[in-house]
């Protein structure tokens, strides 16, 4: 096993070294964005990429293919950091967190987490591997949450949510994916009573707090700073609700009751107080104000409508407008009104990223497309088929490599010429 990489040291500015305590996830503390993406949606969990430099067009078999390796099966996303590239995957085996050369692609190790979970929609993990220093935090589809070494895989501590919890196991899966804030680990686990949140250390496993009923969501925490005050947005199964890190209080929430519970796109922050949330099934999305006077939180609804219905991946918010899928078609709305600005087909349920002023879109079946991100039109500069059979897993960019999967290979290109 090769021993990961120090990611390379930069002198940071005052600014930048707060800005990358505060990154979530962050895998080494002053490591550039670029060169890492440490959980799921990225170092800002938005989806967001500080990558510049990349190609604006390519050829038509698409960008280069610097490796392909065969996988099994899941939908977890794939998290980078120096040498190492991690996911999930199950085989008849199991359930597995592994870890790949990033280099050509060659798994390093892989660790048992439990059996694999069969499922109509597809077998496997669905939750991201989450980047923390030395460490990886994994969740299973059964709700086994893992943090091992990153350099070989060696277990820290193991917790089983059910057990421990009465976490319950949504309909298609955990797939929620463990937040670091400080030092902790957050999950919607959906325990009860009262263990829907929970926040366990870092370092030992150790419950530090529990709090909330709910049934659990398919979404992952999100850390943000309204009014002033640090709180991690969690969108449960029937509700948007903001808790302190510290201790799990409740500051406000939102009933948001979507059928079978599929709360599964991430909130996203419309600095500086105001928070979107979508869903499908003809639900919809919404964009809350939240207020504070005093000791007394709020909420008042700024718009909703049917404008948006994001199922299982998230919207992106850059320059005052939301890019996501409402259902099948690709959208682009103002976040503060709700207007679409356009709206185009041909992705199905896709997914998205945004690098360097474009999109990269990511189609249900392995279309990749470069898209202009503009309210003006919709603005393709380039696509090909990079792999084939279902792809609902969002792409993941470092260090100028674009990193993709289906059920049974993943693939790495260089998006940088």
């Amino acid at each position: 096993m090769t021993e990961c990489r120090n990611t390379v040291v930069r002198l940071l500015s005052a600014a930048t070294l707060v800005a990358a305590i505060t990154i979530p996830g962050l895998y080494l503390l002053g490591a550039p964005e670029d060169t890492t993406w440490p959980s799921y949606r990225g170092p800002g969990l938005d989806g967001i990429s500080s990558q510049t430099g990349l190609l604006k067009t390519w050829p038509e078999a698409g960008p280069k293919v610097l490796w392909k390796t065969p996988l099994g099966d899941g939908y977890s996303g794939i998290t980078i950091a120096g040498k190492h590239v991690y996911t999930m995957y199950s085989t008849a085996d199991g359930e597995f967190v592994a870890c790949f050369n990033v280099a050509d692609g060659v798994e390093l190790w892989r660790v048992r987490l439990d059996d694999n979970r069969p499922d109509q929609f597809g077998d496997g993990p669905r939750s991201t591997p989450t980047l923390d220093g030395d460490t990886v935090y994994a969740l299973g589809a059964r709700g086994i949450l893992m943090a091992v070494k990153a350099d070989t895989g060696a277990t820290i501590w193991s917790k089983d949510l059910k057990a421990e919890f009465n976490a319950q196991v949504p309909r298609w899966g955990v797939s929620t994916s463990p937040l670091v804030e400080g030092d902790l680990v957050l999950v919607d686990a959906g325990g009860k009573p009262d263990g829907s949140l929970v926040a366990l250390d870092k370092k030992t496993g150790a419950t530090r707090w529990k709090a909330y009923s709910d049934k659990p969501g398919y979404s992952t925490p999100l850390p943000v700073d309204i009014q002033g005050v640090r709180q991690i947005l969690f969108f449960t199964g029937s509700s948007l609700v903001s808790v302190t890190p510290v201790d799990g209080k409740v500051l406000w929430s939102v009933p948001w009751k979507t059928s079978y519970h599929i709360n599964a796109a991430m909130p996203v922050l419309v600095a500086p107080d105001k928070v979107f949330v979508s869903s499908s099934y003809d639900k919809g999305a919404a964009v809350y104000q939240i207020k504070k006077n005093g000791d007394t939180w709020s909420t008042a609804e700024v718009w909703k409508s049917n404008v948006m219905k994001n199922h299982f991946n998230s919207s992106i918010l850059h320059d005052g407008y939301l890019y996501g899928f409402d259902d099948k078609t690709l959208k682009c709305i103002n976040a503060l009104t709700g207007e679409e600005s356009w709206g185009h087909r041909g992705f199905a349920k896709g997914s998205l990223l945004l690098a360097d002023g474009h999109l990269l879109v990511f189609s249900e079946e392995g279309l990749l497309a470069l898209v202009e991100a503009t309210p003006s039109a919709y603005k393709e500069k380039a696509r090909a088929q990079i792999l084939e059979g279902r792809t609902w897993t969002m792409p993941s960019l470092a260090d100028g490599t674009l990193y993709l999967r289906n059920q049974k290979e993943m693939v790495a290109l260089d998006i940088t010429g």
